[in-house]
């Protein structure tokens, strides 16, 4: 299969190596230095650790790497979907699009499919590529396994058979909406345990978190219509307890240096990727209030990002809340 990938940032190239053993690759990168630099070293700027193969193709032109497609794979940020599905339509290409980035659309709160639907229709072949994997293991082929969402069952099966890898195994669901409410929340809430953590607060407080948040999470993927089941599987549970446990996501690592005292610009300044769930965070929380679903933790993670609460008051205000019913 012809697979072409928007975006080669650390998940683009970790895709881009991961599929090279099985398909044909194309990756392409919006900067043209960008592009340069991946033909003469093979090696991302956002993952230089893992070389990419010879056989990966670096794309010139997104359009002609789009119409030679079998599937569009689009690896750039929740900020960048829109841009890469109108190159898309651009293309006139009728290959499905599947999209790997978790969040909430900055400013209009849109989820990823939401965005796709605006730009392509809503009868597009169309997926989500989510669940618990950082792009470095991803690279370096260690074993993972990823949910591929589509409305139409029919395509999800068939995408996630095509894609399936032996270390890359791919489940497949109907559940656009959970898997994308899973992927995009699960990033506020592990900026709370980083904080908790930063804050040297204990592994029991970290357990409580996750436990609670991965509540939070259920209540609003239930009320935008996500099935419960979903956030006990991969792209809910699972995503949620690696990112808000290992070291290597960034929202965890953002919640460290808030919990150290450190100040949010320098934290993104010095972070040199995108954290979706700085981004996520506003749009999840106004949701939250305008459907009246109590999401204390969100809530808190907000205040300490926007209106410079100190993440030791933010805690005192969790532990302050009256007992209730789990």
């Amino acid at each position: 299969m012809k697979l072409a990938i928007l975006g080669a940032g650390a998940w683009g190239n970790a895709l881009a190596i991961a599929y090279a053993g099985g398909h044909a690759v194309t990756l392409w990168a919006r900067d043209a230095a960008q592009r340069a630099a991946l033909r003469a070293t093979r090696r991302g700027r956002y993952l230089s650790e893992v070389p990419l193969p010879d056989s990966v193709a670096i794309g010139e032109d997104p359009l002609a790497a789009v119409r030679d497609a079998d599937t569009v794979i689009i690896a750039t940020p929740t900020a960048g979907l829109r841009e890469a599905a109108t190159l898309v339509r651009r293309a006139a290409a009728s290959a499905p699009v599947v999209w790997a980035c978790k969040g909430f659309e900055p400013a209009t709160g849109k989820l990823p499919h939401e965005v796709v639907a605006a730009v392509l229709g809503e009868r597009a072949p169309a997926a989500a590529l989510s669940g618990p994997s950082f792009a470095l293991e991803v690279a370096r082929g260690l074993p993972t396994a990823v949910t591929l969402a589509a409305a139409d069952a029919d395509l999800a099966r068939r995408l996630a058979r095509a894609l399936h890898q032996p270390r890359l195994r791919t489940y497949f669901t109907d559940d656009l909406v959970g898997v994308e409410v899973g992927g995009a929340v699960k990033n506020v809430m592990a900026i709370a345990t980083g904080i908790s953590d930063g804050l040297g607060l204990g592994l029991n407080a970290r357990a409580a978190l996750v436990t609670r948040g991965l509540a939070e999470v259920a209540r609003l993927g239930v009320a935008l219509g996500g099935r419960a089941e979903t956030f006990m599987g991969l792209a809910g549970a699972g995503d949620l307890i690696l990112t808000c446990t290992g070291d290597l996501s960034r929202n965890r690592r953002v919640g460290l240096a808030l919990g150290r005292g450190e100040r949010l610009d320098a934290i993104l300044a010095g972070l040199g990727h995108v954290a979706e769930g700085v981004h996520s965070a506003r749009e999840v929380d106004a949701i939250a209030r305008a459907r009246a679903i109590d999401m204390p933790i969100t809530r808190e993670v907000c205040a300490v990002l926007f209106a410079r609460r100190l993440p030791a008051d933010a805690v005192a205000h969790l532990l302050a809340r009256d007992p209730r019913g789990e």
